[in-house]
């Protein structure tokens, strides 16, 4: 399994940015995906759960809540996370995280920079 984050960089506050963790080596449908984030100072933070399975569950931590959206594209095997109205305290390095849903063998993409500038 291996998980190839990309989309990161620099927007102005109120822009916004579309992450996108390509996964190659597993089957998509059977793993939970989020998205983590770490702002320097901070501890790591998850931002968007999605459940893997037949029926997906959807979770946002409330600082994203309304902004962000998790999506995924079986056929491309990538989940996206579109970022809009995005603001300074946004800035951080995010990670997306694959969940096998039957085995809980847990993988990490590498991380990507968003930096928002006020």
């Amino acid at each position: 399994v291996q998980l190839q984050a990309s989309g990161g960089g620099l927007v102005q506050a109120g822009g916004s940015l579309r992450l996108s963790c390509a996964g190659s080596g597993f089957t998509l449908g059977n793993f939970a995906f989020a998205w983590f984030r770490q702002a320097p100072g901070k501890e790591r933070e998850g931002v968007a759960y999605s459940s893997g399975g037949g029926r997906t569950t959807i979770v946002y931590s409330d600082s994203v809540k309304g902004r962000f959206t998790i999506s995924r594209d079986n056929a491309k095997n990538t989940v996206y996370l579109q970022m809009n109205s995005l603001k300074p305290e946004d800035t951080a390095v995010y990670y997306c995280n694959a969940g096998n849903i039957f085995t809980g063998q847990n993988y990490w993409g590498q991380e990507t920079q968003v930096t928002v500038s006020s």
